[in-house]
């Protein structure tokens, strides 16, 4: 079997774990397979990079190592997005036109955008950078809710522990389901996981309202009893406001209704029940305040994309 020449571009100040997550996937684990990848790490000039964590890694080739490649990855980004060098993003444009594969993980999506490979296309990266990508490159769909997305012959994935979900799925396509398997169990971890980066996201619940308002205690109560039946005209009233003035200065205040306000923190509570109680669905159900049991999978799974048992397996701790 052909093995898939591969070029890992590296440069200074990289994170250890970015830079040896495609090594350890695609060379270092195939300890009893016979290797489907030749692995060659690069660099500009091919010079010594220094890790973020304090130590040097030895280089040998520089960015010629991708003008063969049939895969080229770029493993990360630095968080301050500088700019690529012409050279690199020229060997990237170059390497696409001839058909290679190119793989950007976490804001290594930044060079690839930056390359032009993904105008008119779909990519995901870090969702606490999606603002910004989706700013800098107007002209690429970024879709912050999947671990990776593969657009023909570009991949892009999202945070630090995606990139093992990435490098898996390109092993799955290029070798088979049994090879990717195999290496996921001897790196102890899933060979695929189910729902996306919105379950990793906090969920944004400000504690204070933005602007002074007469209604804090009166929500205050309303978080410490999740299980109560609201109406919008009881609390406005409460509050000494009208319907229309409450509705408007909530907005106003916290940036969503109160709807979504209240929701966002009976959603909190089951996400802290799921990870710390061995509490059924129907109870946590009713313990939230959402109710029903269905309701609560219908919603839980609506925002987070997951159910709620692959919730609490991902993370709760050991009971």
């Amino acid at each position: 079997m052909k093995k898939n020449s591969i070029a890992l571009v590296a440069f200074d100040n990289i994170s250890a774990f970015h830079l040896s997550v495609p090594c350890l996937v695609f060379q270092d684990i195939f300890i009893d397979l016979e290797p489907a990848f030749e692995l060659t790490i690069c660099s500009e000039g091919a010079h010594d990079v220094a890790l973020s964590s304090g130590f040097n890694a030895s280089i040998n080739s520089d960015l010629s190592a991708i003008d063969e490649a049939d895969i080229v990855v770029i493993p990360s980004w630095p968080n301050t997005l500088p700019e690529p060098s012409i050279e690199l993003l020229e060997k990237l444009q170059k390497a696409y036109q001839r058909n290679a594969t190119i793989v950007g993980l976490c804001l290594g999506v930044y060079v690839i955008a930056k390359a032009g490979l993904l105008d008119s296309k779909k990519a995901t990266t870090h969702w606490g950078f999606k603002d910004v990508f989706q700013e800098t490159f107007p002209n690429v769909t970024m879709d912050c809710e999947h671990l990776f997305i593969e657009q023909g012959k570009v991949l892009t994935s999202a945070g630090t522990a995606a990139s093992l979900d990435c490098c898996l799925h390109l092993v799955r396509k290029l070798c088979g389901n049994e090879t990717a398997s195999h290496i996921a169990r001897s790196m102890v971890t899933a060979p695929f996981r189910s729902g996306g980066q919105q379950q990793y996201i906090p969920s944004p619940i400000p504690n204070k309202p933005q602007a002074a308002t007469s209604f804090g205690y009166v929500l205050d109560e309303v978080i410490q009893n999740l299980t109560g039946r609201y109406d919008l005209d009881t609390l406005a009233a409460r509050c000494a406001m009208s319907r229309r003035t409450f509705t408007r200065q909530f907005k106003a205040s916290y940036g969503c209704t109160f709807g979504e306000w209240l929701l966002n923190h009976r959603l909190a509570c089951i996400q802290q029940l799921l990870e710390s109680t061995d509490y059924s669905i129907a109870t946590i159900a009713e313990l939230s305040g959402i109710g029903a049991e269905s309701l609560l999978r219908k919603q839980f799974k609506k925002r987070f994309n997951v159910s709620p048992s692959e919730w609490r397996r991902t993370f709760r701790g050991n009971l």
